[in-house]
């Protein structure tokens, strides 16, 4: 049966993220707009604030409008004072007397250059990067100045796909985030373990960038292919052509723009165009290997085929897009609904901190990703915090399912790097503590600071349990905004406590408009723990902020 809610309670997003649960943005953000409490309320889990003397404008940067709450007016604490009387009236009503309008907050002015350095991340750094290598290439095979190119186009195309499939495997990357974590932790300094951090949470740039890559040869090769068709035979031609269209389809549905805001229709075309794309490839590969331009005759020849490189990169690439798949289970799932807001899921198996899981109802579609609670690897279970968005996550609310499909390997978020650091806090807004409370559960060294709104009534006793067993309180703040009448000054909260907990790093999950208020907060004022970052200088070392002694990694909204 279907759960019923009071009408009062109905929730509307607001966000034009409807159709995505990512869990790694926090985008279900429950933290209301509020007046913010005075300074000193924030450290007192039960402070009352019996008075205060000013209030923020709504508008000003603080107060930032979750999709959760758009259009919902909570009850005004602030008493409102009602005069009553008889008036005379044959007595000429006084005018009022002309106030001066109010001065909303001016909003932070935040310098050019700190928009610039926060949106050419490393992720667009080992985009452009890539990019611009290939085209380099293409333009001396063009020109005739490099012979390999010319040879080897083939190459070429299925290198770069290799290396962009390789950039979103599962297993590929739980390999990278171990062998870095195990390695760098007991030794190396704060910078190098920032930059190694900053790889993998941006090796998607890398992914991207040979993808596009790799469709410009696959163009280039088609283009020199049919420029030689008399020598070339017809099925070589079209098969090349076929592959080609295949694959910009599938780059195409995957830009950001398709991706936010149609995701299902970015999930059919760059995963099933992709699957048909990778048959293509090999039906192109093996024709045009087989077919000897010089003499007109199709060659029976294994060896051939086994010793050019487009055979191996084919194979490498279909089993590194078949792993996670062989992993696909359907598992049984127990729904608790403590809101119409969320749904919490509990599933079989204890699991690391930092991970995430794809769930669906489907085994081959409409998959979403959600950070992965688990108090460890020995405690037989694990929990996924869902907040309504769009259809998928309305329906667990609506059609609570008995079982979903996943695959049994999960994958790394950027939390995962955080068993690299010795003690660092993890701030999170909404439904963002999915994926920021395991690192605080399984880590004593780790600080968690929550922000949302009726935390304890919209999110249920199952993670607030989670919480207090584990957690004590002088290593955590839960900010409730509708207890404490609105949200903190989160950076004078971030500041004091990176200070008092002695942190190497803050790690944020948020909505875009948190996670930037967050970033450029701590981006701003004068590097002092090293000196300015050229972005001329590696990727891998771009994304380390070190404003007023803060290093922070902020939600990833190009992935």
């Amino acid at each position: 049966m279907s759960p019923s809610w009071p009408s009062s309670e109905a929730t509307t997003p607001g966000s034009r993220h409807q159709d995505i649960d990512d869990a790694e943005k926090g985008l279900y953000d429950n933290s209301s707009s509020l007046p913010a409490s005075p300074p000193l309320a924030h450290m007192e889990e039960k402070a009352v604030v019996t008075h205060i003397e000013s209030f923020p404008s709504p508008m000003s940067p603080m107060s930032i409008v979750s999709p959760v709450h758009e259009g919902i007016t909570p009850s005004s604490s602030v008493p409102v004072l009602s005069l009553s009387g008889t008036q005379v009236n044959r007595l000429p009503a006084p005018e009022p007397p002309v106030k001066a309008p109010t001065q909303a907050k001016p909003k932070k002015v935040v310098s050019r250059w700190i928009l610039f350095r926060l949106w050419f991340n490393p992720y667009r750094q080992f985009f452009t990067l890539i990019v611009l290598l290939n085209l380099i290439g293409m333009i001396c095979a063009g020109t005739g100045n490099w012979d390999y190119a010319v040879d080897h186009l083939g190459a070429l195309v299925l290198g770069n796909l290799l290396f962009a499939v390789l950039m979103r495997n599962e297993l590929l990357l739980r390999v990278l985030y171990t062998i870095l974590i195990y390695g760098l932790r007991s030794w190396a300094p704060v910078q190098l373990k920032l930059a190694a951090t900053s790889a993998l949470q941006h090796v998607g740039g890398i992914h991207s960038g040979c993808a596009l890559s790799g469709a410009g040869w696959l163009v280039y090769k088609v283009v020199d292919i049919i420029q030689n068709r008399n020598v070339q035979h017809d099925s070589v031609v079209a098969t090349g052509i076929i592959t080609s269209i295949l694959v910009m389809i599938s780059i195409l549905s995957a830009f950001p723009w398709v991706r936010n805001n149609y995701h299902n229709t970015f999930e059919r075309h760059h995963r099933f165009i992709g699957w048909i794309g990778l048959a293509s490839t090999w039906a192109f590969v093996i024709l045009g290997n087989t077919f000897d331009i010089r003499t007109g005759e199709w060659r029976s020849d294994a060896h051939i085929l086994l010793n050019g490189q487009e055979m191996w990169f084919a194979v490498f690439m279909t089993v590194f897009i078949a792993i996670p798949w062989v992993t696909l289970r359907e598992v049984p799932v127990e729904v608790e609904i403590p809101s119409p807001k969320v749904a919490i899921l509990k599933f079989e198996r204890g699991m690391q901190q930092g991970l995430l899981g794809r769930i669906s109802r489907t085994s081959v579609m409409e998959y979403h990703a959600f950070g992965i609670i688990s108090e460890g690897r020995k405690s037989g279970c694990h929990y996924m915090v869902c907040g309504v968005q769009g259809d998928f996550t309305k329906g667990l609310v609506s059609d609570p399912p008995k079982t979903v499909w996943t695959r049994q390997l999960k994958f790394a978020g950027v939390g995962h790097a955080s068993a690299m650091f010795k003690r660092g806090i993890r701030v999170c807004t909404g439904t963002g503590i999915g994926a920021a409370l395991s690192t605080c559960i399984q880590s004593k060294d780790w600080f968690l600071i929550w922000i949302g709104s009726d935390q304890e009534k919209t999110f249920g006793p199952t993670i607030s349990g989670l919480i207090h067993k584990n957690i004590p309180p002088e290593r955590m703040i839960l900010w409730d905004t509708r207890k404490r009448g609105g949200r903190p000054d989160t950076m004078k909260l971030l500041k004091d406590t990176y200070s008092s907990f002695g942190a190497e790093v803050i790690f944020i999950t948020s909505n875009m408009a948190g996670n930037d208020e967050m970033m450029q907060g701590c981006r701003e004022g004068k590097l002092h723990l090293s000196p300015p970052i050229s972005i001329l200088k590696p990727p891998t070392l771009t994304l380390v902020l070190h404003a007023a002694g803060i290093n922070a990694f902020g939600t990833l909204w190009d992935f």
